[in-house]
């Protein structure tokens, strides 16, 4: 056990290596490494208070002039987190998931916070929102991106804007758009990737599924019941209606992957959709609703539309990528039981990004180094 901590300790001195470039002086750049390991720390809260504390500081000044004050390029370590997680996890056939989560604010002084709808709620509260990109593959699954939702009146608002010191650049962008941007820096960065997955607030954008269809990047979307799609030529169909005329014998029972009580089972069916390939190598790719039902309650179905090579593509793959979606939700819950994710005391828009950067690098080195424990290696001395 000794030996195992003093490996960890060397792995989190390589990772803190790799993004020192980022800060500009020698005491920030310290205090990040201690940042990292109070997020790690067995500590009950990681607000700025107890992570000081814990440091050995009297007051908090230490970490919000980290967070706040001090020179140091967050984009730049959130490119550094992306090449760690590829460096060690990264699969051909990964999968990059899409999905956001609230975090619960009281006032209305916090960039972006307002009242709206929050999933890991599942009720409208007082929030902020950030969109993530997570990797998942079969050695681990860490977050690569992440980005603060700015609702629209907040982005019209140049008072709340100054005050929070929102960037002049930041426009109002949908969570779609987010997720684009943050596709685009991770398939431009060469990320290893064979489907990218998301929810219905995702799927249902058009213009994504359209943007990724022209990268020729599979994907496997969620979409709702009333989705209208092309199918069997020139006919509009919604998704519900698709699933209601598939015949009996056409459903196979298949595992999305294993839950808490064991393997997700559900009855899965797919359907080929109908679109204008005028070429061959459009022809080279499918389209697909694929179809999940509740083996218990058929009434409840749930909706994905699926890009994918048409001749290597099989319904067991894709089932496999949808079910991978639920990864993104593990990695949200440790990263907030274990890294401090949602304990922040940011009001401004630098100090939300940098505390939420960091704390997803705290995470990366967790399903890191639990990654070589579970398959019996050592981590490496040195990076490759």
């Amino acid at each position: 056990m000794v030996e195992e901590v003093r490996l960890w300790e060397e792995e989190l001195n390589r990772l803190h290596e790799r993004i020192g470039g980022r800060f500009g002086r020698v005491e920030p750049r310290g205090r990040a490494l201690g940042y990292l390991r109070g997020l790690l720390s067995p500590i009950e809260r990681k607000n700025g208070w107890q992570l000081s504390e814990w440091l050995g500081d009297s007051r908090p000044d230490g970490v919000q002039r980290l967070l706040t004050g001090s020179g140091w390029d967050a984009d730049g370590v959130r490119d550094d987190l992306r090449s760690y997680v590829v460096e060690h996890l990264g699969d051909s056939d990964g999968v990059l998931v899409v999905d956001e989560t609230g975090f619960l604010k009281k006032g209305k002084s916090s960039v972006g916070v307002k009242r709206q709808y929050s999933g890991t709620a599942g009720r409208i509260e007082n929030c902020q929102i950030g969109v993530f990109l997570c990797y998942a593959t079969e050695t681990g699954a860490a977050f690569l991106d992440r980005s603060l939702y700015l609702p629209q009146e907040w982005a019209e608002d140049a008072k709340r804007r100054r005050k929070t010191d929102v960037p002049e650049d930041v426009r109002f962008g949908t969570k779609p758009q987010l997720a684009e941007e943050m596709l685009c820096r991770a398939l431009d960065a060469g990320v290893p990737c064979r489907f990218v997955t998301a929810d219905t607030i995702y799927g249902c954008c058009r213009s994504l599924r359209v943007w990724l269809e022209q990268r020729g990047q599979a994907f496997v979307l969620a979409v709702a019941s009333n989705e209208a799609l092309w199918w069997r030529g020139f006919v509009q169909t919604t998704a519900a209606q698709i699933a209601e005329a598939i015949p009996v014998e056409n459903w196979q029972r298949l595992s999305a992957g294993d839950g808490a009580k064991g393997p997700r089972l559900y009855d899965w069916t797919w359907e080929p959709l109908w679109r204008l390939q005028m070429t061959d190598e459009e022809r080279e790719w499918g389209h697909w609703l694929l179809i999940r039902r509740d083996t218990e309650n058929p009434q409840e179905c749930a909706y994905y539309v699926v890009f994918a090579p048409r001749e290597t593509t099989t319904l067991e793959e894709v089932v496999r990528v949808a079910g991978t979606r639920w990864r993104i939700e593990s990695c949200f819950e440790e990263a907030k039981g274990e890294c401090g994710l949602d304990e922040y005391e940011c009001r401004k828009w630098e100090a939300w990004h940098r505390h939420i950067t960091l704390s997803l690098l705290a995470h990366a080195f967790l399903s890191v180094v639990r990654a070589y424990r579970e398959k019996g290696a050592t981590l490496p001395t040195r990076r490759a």
